[in-house]
């Protein structure tokens, strides 16, 4: 293989909804355009057993059937999907250069989608119900606790909106957190406070989460006491924040104070011919569509960028 055959107009790097979005129009473009996707394509939707408000599906889908579409879509269209993942990448001269599975690649434009992972208490008993009760998204899994009591865990202010979005669906909600007093803004614990649904318990922390095939209870431990608390709740939300994916490119693009990539309304990073889309540069929705138009976006802007010479 000559190193002629491994340059591409557009290199994805990422495979959720914005990566594999992003493929499908910038092959769709007109652009050459290989994808790496890691060796598990699909991103945090794999984890995600229904999704509801995804646009197109009457009934739920999973979201690893979800991520499977995209990538045969993404493959017909003649996308070059790869099962790697990008090792370095050099994004200080045009063509970019990128090493993935041993080999060198070039591309005239690059997508970062690389995504961001919900941060988790790291317990086993957390671990053994994702996805069976325990969840890192209110918004994704709120709908499927209709009329019933749950718990989120956190203090933030992503933690307090998670609360005040479930108190739509919930009987009640159960705010616990680990200090004495709330991080999140004002308004929010205003709102909170004046919210009949919501009871928060504060110097707490999950110890387990119990049940069968599916949650049942969390076990809460006083940080001060000891003493312990058993919530009945058959949902568990954790709220503690998300991790951007931009360990491969930290110091080659600007990032904020929480690590996410710092694009401009149309995707464009600090590097010219570099854009970003998805979870690795949305702070705030986190929604699988977002992502989508996110990375169509971007596709888009690629195009642009080499129609015009790189300008």
């Amino acid at each position: 293989m000559t190193e002629q055959t491994n340059h591409y107009e557009i290199a994805v790097i990422g495979s959720g909804p914005a990566g594999f979005t992003a493929a499908i129009y910038a092959v769709r473009g007109g652009a050459s355009t290989v994808l790496f996707g890691g060796v598990a394509p699909g991103g945090q939707l794999l984890q995600t057993m229904e999704i509801e408000n995804y646009p197109g599906f009457v009934d739920p889908v999973v979201g690893a059937d979800l991520m499977s579409r995209m990538l045969k879509q993404a493959s017909r269209l003649g996308a070059r999907v790869l099962q790697e993942s990008v090792s370095e990448a050099d994004l200080s001269a045009r063509p970019f250069r990128l090493k993935s599975g041993g080999k060198d690649y070039t591309a005239d434009a690059v997508i970062v989608a690389t995504g961001a992972q919900a941060r988790w208490l790291g317990t086993p008993s957390e671990e053994k119900f994702k996805g069976k009760g325990v969840s890192g998204c209110a918004t994704c899994d709120g709908f499927f606790f209709r009329g019933k009591e749950v718990c989120v865990v956190g203090g933030g202010d992503s933690a307090a909106e998670d609360a005040l979005f479930l108190t739509k669906f919930a009987a009640k909600v159960y705010l616990v957190h680990r200090r004495d007093k709330l991080r999140a803004s004002f308004r929010l614990q205003e709102k909170l406070k004046a919210n009949p649904k919501i009871e928060i318990i504060y110097d707490h922390v999950p110890e387990e989460f119990t049940g069968d095939a599916k949650l049942t209870a969390v076990n809460l431990k006083n940080v001060k006491t000891g003493a312990p608390r058993r919530l009945e709740v058959p949902g568990a939300f954790i709220a503690i924040g998300h991790t951007p994916a931009t360990e491969l490119v930290k110091g080659k693009l600007a990032l904020d104070e929480a690590g996410y990539i710092v694009t401009d309304e149309r995707t464009a990073t600090s590097v010219p011919g570099v854009f970003a889309a998805g979870d690795v540069m949305d702070t705030h929705y986190k929604q699988a569509v977002v992502a989508a138009g996110a990375g169509c976006k971007a596709a888009m802007e690629a195009l642009l960028f080499i129609e015009s010479g790189g300008k």
